[in-house]
C-alpha cells in the first residue's frame, strides 16, 4: 500500500491502523530531543515513515501532533508512524534499553568524542538521538549514548538541518544494520 500526500492527509487514523499491520518495521528508533521547528518535526515523521522505523520518541521542549504545522509538514505521516511523547530523552533511552538491553543508542552530534557516522557500529536495534536545531543534543543525553556520530563538515557552517542529518545517518544505518 502506497499513499500519496492527499491520501495521507485525508486518511482516518482508525482506518489506517489495520493497514499498518502489514508494514515490516525496521529496528530503528528516532529520539527527538527539544526539536524547536514544527516543520522539522513534521519532516522527521515523513522520514520515519519512509524508512518504516519502529518508533519515534518526541522528548522535552517540543510540540507534538496534532499541532497544525506538524500535521501539514508531515502530510499525515504522524498518523502512521508509531510515536510517543516522553518528558526527557533519558526516559526514552531507559524504555528502549529495558525492552532490549542490546539497543545501540547513537547520538548524531558534533562532539570531541564523536566518530564519523560511516565508522559507527549499527548493530540492531539502533536508536538515533537527534537534537535541537541551535544547541544540538544536550550534554546529559550525550553522556547516555553508547556512541556519538557526526557528519563531516568542510565549509564554515558547523551542521546540517536536523532532517538532512537524520536522513544521511538513518539511511546509512539501514544499509549497515547487522
Amino acid at each position: 500500500m502506497k499513499l500519496n500526500a492527499k491520501e495521507l492527509r485525508d486518511i482516518d487514523e482508525q482506518e489506517v491502523k489495520d493497514k499498518l499491520k502489514n508494514i515490516k518495521r525496521r529496528p530503528i528508533f528516532f529520539i527527538l530531543e527539544n526539536i524547536y521547528d514544527t516543520y522539522n518535526i513534521g519532516g522527521l515523521f515523513r522520514l520515519a515513515d519512509g524508512l518504516a522505523i519502529e518508533k519515534m520518541y518526541l522528548c522535552g521542549e517540543m510540540e507534538i501532533p496534532p499541532n497544525s504545522r506538524i500535521k501539514k509538514a508531515s502530510i499525515g505521516t504522524y498518523k502512521v508512524v508509531p510515536w510517543v511523547y516522553k518528558k526527557t530523552a533519558r526516559e526514552a533511552i531507559e524504555e528502549l534499553k529495558e525492552a532490549n538491553p542490546d539497543t545501540s543508542v547513537l547520538a548524531v552530534e558534533q562532539d570531541k568524542k564523536s566518530v564519523s557516522y560511516t565508522e559507527a557500529d549499527y548493530t540492531a536495534p539502533v536508536a538515533l538521538i537527534l537534537g535541537n536545531e541551535t544547541s544540538g543534543v544536550t550534554r546529559e543525553t550525550l553522556d547516555l549514548a553508547d556512541s556519538i556520530v557526526e557528519i563531516p563538515m568542510w565549509g564554515i557552517n558547523k551542521s546540517l538541518n536536523v532532517i538532512v542529518s537524520a536522513a544521511i545517518v538513518s539511511y546509512w544505518a539501514v544499509n549497515k544494520i547487522k
